[in-house]
């Protein structure tokens, strides 16, 4: 890795793709530090804290890379543009309209990207609105003017305008991210969005490590031991994380050999390479956001201490579905585990279905050895794919609630969800992966050149 990147460096080419993708990320580093207009700096610590008891609002800010807290104009992050292409990747096997452009190629694929862009505009609006009311009752309760997150009180009724300046600010600030993302995927190394979700994750760690280490277990012996065992987990799990990104099972594709006049055509060997884990991270987004909203809601209506039944069942709630809550530990990652392995099935039937692998064989002449083409391919195809997915389903299921055992063993408390380290880890290999095909292209070049 670290010879690829020393040879990358001494390539003009390459060595300005690298530094423009550093230029990207340090632009963005700037943005998550300016502020929304008519932010009332006197309240930013109380959203610190009320983010400190958050589970939802602590991943959206990680996401976001502190934007959150800070409440600057990229505080949203392009959480809004990653819903906007789930919706878009679940609504293609329901809208024949969408098949047809996936079918298209690459026209169709940039129809897409603009439906995806048009989509995410109105769900940042949504999610600007619903995350701020959010955080403005929870600072604010009373509807105190002076203990408001704003000078002017965040109200679309009374005070349409700021409020209206406000959501347009943090709705802009996630468009120019993507904006960023897009500029990366033309002139940089990496998928744009995800090295800026990366950027903002990794900025947050040392603050994360400093503060775990601060809250460890007392005593000098029993930290150091725990920090040791955090540290092996940590790099247990990173190279699991690896094997299993990495995984994929090659199934091999035969193709017809045709005539066409003197010329011959087909006749070659192929393989499918099916991953072991094709959902990626979005199967632990889905899980980790159902999980929490019950006991977001609940924690709405709980009053610890107070007496009647309404407060019994939101306490219940509460407790149940949070990992600190009394008895609700075990319920929750019991929870957290199996949504995150039924996602990932479900997840991953939707991506291979979209592909199409059986029809696109069976229409450029390819088949698998001893499998008859079309229904009977379709139906191997998913038995291999069940298979497989259940190792990378009980391992992202693992991965969710390895935090909290992690936890557990060694007293050892850092802020760096399973989500994170999963995009942190893939996010590089990924980078790695096609700096590398960038040399090897290069390497092409200069031997044709010779």
């Amino acid at each position: 890795m670290l010879q690829a990147v020393l040879r990358a460096i001494q390539l003009p080419d390459l060595r300005r793709r690298i530094l423009f993708t550093l230029g990207m990320l340090f632009l963005f580093r700037l943005i998550a530090h300016i502020p929304v207009p008519n932010i009332n700096p006197t309240t930013l610590e109380q959203l610190r804290q009320a983010l400190a008891t958050n589970q939802l609002a602590q991943l959206l800010n990680l996401f976001a890379g502190g934007a959150l807290e800070n409440f600057s104009v990229a505080a949203m992050g392009v959480y809004p543009y990653i819903t906007a292409q789930i919706i878009m990747q679940l609504l293609q096997p329901l809208i024949p309209a969408l098949q047809e452009l996936q079918k298209e190629g690459e026209q169709g694929r940039l129809r897409l990207n603009r439906y995806q862009l048009w989509l995410t505009i109105p769900l940042a609006y949504l999610q600007a609105y619903g995350q701020t009311l959010t955080l403005e009752r929870t600072i604010n309760p009373n509807n105190d003017p002076t203990a408001s997150l704003f000078r002017t009180p965040f109200d679309l009724a009374a005070n349409f305008l700021p409020t209206f300046t406000v959501l347009t600010t943090m709705v802009a600030g996630t468009m120019l991210l993507i904006w960023l993302g897009e500029q990366i995927n033309e002139r940089g190394i990496g998928n744009g969005i995800s090295i800026i979700i990366f950027g903002g994750i990794v900025s947050r760690l040392p603050g994360l490590i400093i503060q775990g280490f601060q809250i460890s277990q007392a005593g000098d012996f029993s930290t150091i031991l725990g920090l040791i065992g955090f540290v092996v987990i940590a790099l247990l799990t990173i190279v699991g994380i690896v094997l299993i990104q990495e995984g994929q099972r090659r199934i091999r594709v035969q193709y017809a050999r045709r005539v066409r006049g003197n010329k011959v055509y087909g006749g070659q060997s192929s393989f499918i390479p099916l991953k072991v884990n094709s959902a990626g991270m979005i199967p632990l987004i889905f899980a980790q956001s159902i999980i929490i909203f019950p006991g977001i809601v609940a924690s709405w209506f709980y009053r610890p201490g107070a007496e009647g039944i309404g407060n019994a069942i939101a306490g219940f709630f509460y407790n149940t579905f949070n990992p600190t809550g009394q008895g609700g530990g075990i319920v929750y990652m019991t929870l957290l585990f199996l949504l995150t392995v039924g996602f990932t099935y479900f997840y991953t039937i939707v991506i291979f279905t979209q592909q199409d692998l059986a029809e696109n064989l069976q229409r450029n002449g390819g088949f698998i050895p001893g499998i008859r083409p079309g229904k009977k391919t379709e139906e191997y195809l998913m038995k291999v794919l069940n298979r497989i997915t259940l190792a990378g389903a009980l391992f992202l299921g693992l991965i969710a609630v390895l935090p909290f055992i992690t936890q557990s063993i060694t007293g050892v408390q850092i802020g760096l969800g399973s989500t994170a380290l999963l995009i942190v880890v893939g996010v590089a290999v990924d980078t790695m992966r096609q700096l590398e095909a960038q040399l090897i292209m290069r390497d092409y070049e200069g031997f044709l050149t010779r």
